[in-house]
Formats: C-alpha cells, structure tokens, sequence
C-alpha cells in the first residue's frame, strides 16, 4: 500500500472514530436520568384512595446552605383542611396556607435532603396529580419546582413533582369536600355581631305596656272629670 493511500485511510478512520464518539456522547446525554429536584411517592397510589400516606424528598442542591422550609401548592382536588402532616424534619412544623401548606424550621445540614410526609383525606379522581413545590434555603435562596411536565413527554427546567395514580378501585366513590366551620348566628356573636332577638320583643312589650299606662291614665282622667291628659 502506498504512503498517500496509507495516510487516507488513516484520516477516514479518525474521522469515522470522531463522528463514532460524537454519537456516543449525544446518546449518552439523552439516555441519562434527568435530575429528581422534588420527589413524591405515596404508599396507595390509586385514585380515590384514602388517608393516603404522600412522600416528598426534597434534594439538597446547594453547596452552601441547608434546607430551611417547603412549600407545597396541593393540585386541584385536595383541599388543605384534607392534609396533615405525618412526619418532618426535627424542629420543623407544619402550617396550611390558602392553597396547600408549608412545612419548616431550623435550617438542615448542607446537603441533607428534605424529606416529609403528609395524609391526605382522600385522593381526587385523576391519573396525576401535580405538587408545585418551592424549596427555600437557610440564606434566603429559593427553588421553584413549579412546572408541570408537557405532553410532549420533554421535562421542563423546573420540573413540578408529579404522583401518577393507578384507576380508583371498583365501587369507590368520592368523599364530600371539607367545609369550614359554620359561623356563629347573629344572636350568638358576641361583640360587633349583631343584636340579640329578645332586644325587639322586649322593646315591644315595652313600648304595649307604656300605651295600656297612657290610655288608663286618660280613661281615668274623663271618670273625675279632670279633662283629657294634657
């Protein structure tokens, strides 16, 4: 073989060793796991299942601070008077806001995950449900797990943990929703919550007996002939 043929095939192996290498790394990067950021699991993930035991791990990402608070926006369907808190972190306490709740303390170690446990009343009839979750470190800084996966099946740059359920189990039905508890009435309110209704009877009666006093009064006026009441 000739030394400029030699050289050809030496560059067409290098080339093809390259194009090789290139693929490799591509399919690599496309094959390998996205980061989890927030994960849930549930230990009976079915719709309509209930007193639900719900997982989250929150994995710490920073190298400088811990993880000091979560919160969590519940997807529709779970209200959260449904929700409790069934275990934390040392220290951390739970509170419900107007759309899910929080969960917090005493800042972790850096690089400790955050992992809590909620119950859930009962599970709404779905196939997925979607936990917008925001995680805030000890230094203020905060990650925004908030966007729910697309159709596309393309995770997106803030992935929003997402609870896949299995179909509710036959003859399971809904449970009504939590209601707030009903307001005191008008007359046991208090202070600033209205009047009693034994005011205007009272007044009533009041006003009657001041009437039947007057007509008596003229009645016996005319009788000694005193004249009308003046």
């Amino acid at each position: 073989m000739s030394v400029s043929r030699s050289r050809a095939v030496a560059r067409a192996v290098a080339r093809a060793a390259t194009v090789a290498a290139s693929a490799a790394a591509a399919l690599a990067l496309t094959a390998a796991p996205a980061l989890a950021h927030v994960e849930v699991e549930s230990d009976d993930a079915r719709a309509l299942a209930a007193n639900v035991t719900v997982t989250f791990t929150g994995e710490a990402e920073s190298d400088t601070a811990g993880l000091a608070k979560v919160q969590v926006v519940l997807p529709e369907g779970i209200a959260p008077g449904d929700v409790a808190l069934a275990g934390a972190p040392a220290g951390w306490t739970f509170a419900a806001t107007a759309d899910g709740y929080t969960v917090g303390g005493p800042a972790l170690a850096v690089g400790q995950d955050a992992v809590h446990r909620i119950t859930v009343r009962r599970l709404p009839d779905t196939d997925r449900l979607v936990f917008r979750t925001l995680e805030t470190y000890g230094d203020g800084h905060v990650d925004r797990w908030i966007e729910p996966p697309g159709d596309d099946g393309v995770e997106p740059a803030h992935p929003a943990p997402v609870l896949r359920l299995a179909p509710a189990a036959a003859g399971t039905t809904s449970l009504p929703p939590t209601t707030a508890a009903p307001s005191l009435p008008p007359a046991a309110a208090g202070e600033g919550g209205g009047s009693s209704p034994a005011v205007p009877v009272a007044l009533a009666v009041g006003a009657a007996f001041v009437l039947a006093a007057a007509l008596g009064v003229r009645r016996w006026r005319r009788a000694h002939g005193r004249g009308p009441a003046g």
